[in-house]
């Protein structure tokens, strides 16, 4: 398995390691940065199983979500990346950061290039993101990658908006 490594200005998207778990662990133990992933935070067992269960999809799909490295301080950040398991509304990009690096614009520049690698490498058609109604943060990276909302859809018991992109839309930006 091939797993493409991405850089931007200030950011590493990479494989993940077991030397990830700890700091993705605390990332995901607070409340207010998983409101809108699941609803909850989660214990270390349950980020072990996150972390597991993205790199499964990397072997089952051939891509993923990526760890992100925040390059000056080499500094895991959160999640960027790919989402599309069996009975999911499409191929979907998807953020998380930690909450201490929200509002510097790493979510912006990390799907951005996100985005790029789907048009480019994969030859996706299409992308989509599905944000609850209330994360307005994400709406907003959303809109700056050049998704609109495209309607909604129930994901895992909870109404989500979708936003989505096509290709040649982003071909012409």
């Amino acid at each position: 398995m091939k797993y493409d490594q991405l850089e931007t200005e200030r950011l590493v998207l990479r494989m993940w390691n077991k030397n990830d778990i700890d700091t993705y662990a605390k990332i995901c133990s607070d409340s207010e940065t998983m409101k809108y992933i699941g609803g909850k935070a989660f214990d270390r067992t349950e980020a072990w199983r996150s972390v597991a269960w993205i790199i499964g999809h990397w072997h089952l799909k051939g891509y993923g979500l990526w760890a992100v490295e925040e390059k000056k301080s080499k500094r895991l950040i959160g999640r960027i990346g790919f989402i599309n398991p069996d009975g999911w509304p499409g191929f979907e990009l998807g953020w998380m950061l930690n909450k201490d690096d929200w509002g510097k614009g790493y979510a912006t520049e990390g799907a951005q290039k996100s985005l790029e690698y789907a048009f480019s490498v994969l030859n996706k058609q299409h992308v989509i993101s599905l944000i609850h109604p209330e994360n307005f943060a994400s709406q907003k990276v959303a809109g700056r990658i050049g998704e609109e909302i495209e309607g909604e859809t129930e994901l895992l018991g909870t109404k989500v908006n979708v936003y989505g992109i096509h290709k040649h839309k982003w071909e012409s930006t």
